[in-house]
């Protein structure tokens, strides 16, 4: 039996997390969801299939094959890329069947369920690869061909499910690699409140004195190389990724950090991509935070509304009530904020964008490659941008590739539409301020 991951339409409901990778590749818990997927079956050839334009770069980091339609041969399980695959009781090999469900809310009124996976044999996979043209055609094939079963999964739907489901994909990590106990050095200062059992400090990490691990609620994993510096509190479920710097931080529960970030100031129940720096004070909630991220002093997230109600946020342009009463920010790769910067509830930043603090709360949505100044919006030139991504990357000795900067050209050209609407409304405002009709 093979298995196949496939991403569906819904990735665009996680832009701008997905410009850069494919939805599979986000993380809920310190492992990705295809990471998830792979490790449940580990005897089984696995391929993937992902939106035709981010294909060049993911070939480049997936160690199996890309949208190959051959590699689909013999019976395959089809898992949806969505799939939160903590809780289901999927097995490799079974009855020919599709698993359906629904997706965490909200949820589109009338809406089918959601495809979990998809279960079949030779013959009918080949007979459904002969009526299509890409896996899309291929699935729609299948769940005609197939009979369809009601199951119970976990399927993320926007980009804070990722977020709330966050402390239980932890504690699962913990418990999957089985890792615990003290291998790197542990100052005879620090302490450890609660369970000892559920700690893993990795080979060559530090934890200096006057540092505080708590685990009464969840686990904590510090991985190999880490440094946690003094007057650091980390409360579990947490995680923090290899080469990681933790500054005199509040690590708050539900925290997913590495590899190789810098943090400082308090981190609560958030994601941060490898390569992100959050050094200085500062407040980062229920927040996403993608690759190659700097964040500049005092840069301040909210994450919940001051009448409790539920926050809404823009989805594909449409406002979108999340059902959540805590929702953060959502921030692409390579973009940078600086000193004061303030994020309000349920804001998106694209990639590539420049966010200067002191001009106030920003808006909810701010597009990628833009700069945002004074409470208005600039174009950012791709050249100069691509300088900025080679300079940082060089930093941690990494290199932007040519595949990188052709996938990085289509999204801006993908989001140039947004980018000029917004750019002018500014130059209209300044046209008003300077009276000029």
């Amino acid at each position: 039996m093979k298995l196949c991951i496939y991403e569906d339409a819904n990735f665009q409901n996680f832009y701008p997390l997905t410009y850069l990778r494919p939805v599979f590749e986000l993380k809920s818990g310190w492992t990705t969801l295809r990471e998830k997927i792979v490790r449940r079956f580990k005897a089984a050839p696995v391929c993937t299939f992902v939106r035709e334009w981010i294909e060049p770069t993911y070939k480049a980091v997936a160690g199996a094959p890309v949208n190959d339609m051959s590699a689909l041969k013999g019976d395959v399980l089809f898992v949806n890329g969505r799939l939160l695959l903590i809780d289901t009781k999927l097995e490799l090999n079974g009855p020919e069947e599709a698993g359906v469900c629904q997706p965490l809310p909200p949820l589109t009124e009338g809406a089918e369920p959601h495809v979990a996976y998809i279960r079949a044999n030779a013959a009918t996979v080949e007979k459904c690869k002969a009526q299509a043209k890409d896996i899309n055609g291929v699935i729609a094939a299948l769940l005609k061909a197939v009979k369809k079963v009601e199951v119970k999964a976990t399927i993320v739907n926007y980009p804070w499910h990722l977020i709330d489901e966050n402390p239980r994909a932890i504690t699962d990590d913990f418990a999957h690699f089985g890792r615990a106990g003290i291998e790197g050095k542990f100052s005879e200062h620090a302490a450890i409140w609660g369970d000892k059992g559920k700690v893993y400090v990795g080979k060559d990490a530090s934890v200096h004195p006057f540092v505080c691990i708590d685990t009464e609620a969840g686990p904590v994993v510090i991985e190999e190389g880490a440094e946690i510096h003094p007057n650091t509190r980390i409360q579990g479920p947490a995680y923090i990724g290899k080469k990681c710097w933790i500054l005199g931080a509040k690590i708050r529960e539900g925290t997913v950090l590495g590899p190789t970030c810098r943090v400082g100031g308090e981190v609560e129940e958030s994601i941060f991509h490898a390569f992100s720096n959050k050094y200085h004070d500062g407040f980062i909630g229920h927040a996403y935070v993608c690759e190659w991220v700097n964040l500049g002093a005092l840069t301040t997230t909210s994450d919940l509304k001051n009448d409790y109600k539920p926050v809404e946020l823009y989805v594909q342009g449409e406002l979108t009530d999340s059902k959540s009463q805590k929702v953060g920010a959502f921030i692409g790769d390579h973009t940078k904020t600086s000193i004061g910067t303030l994020l309000n509830t349920g804001t998106v930043v694209g990639i590539m964008s420049n966010l200067v603090g002191g001009s106030g709360i920003l808006p909810k949505v701010v597009p990628s490659f833009v700069t945002f100044l004074n409470g208005k919006a600039f174009k950012a030139g791709f050249n100069s941008q691509l300088a900025t991504a080679r300079t940082a990357m060089g930093r941690r000795k990494k290199v932007l590739t040519p595949e990188d900067e052709a996938l990085l050209k289509l999204v801006f050209d993908l989001t140039k539409e947004e980018r000029d609407a917004m750019v002018k409304q500014a130059r209209a405002q300044l046209a008003r301020e300077a009276g000029i009709s």
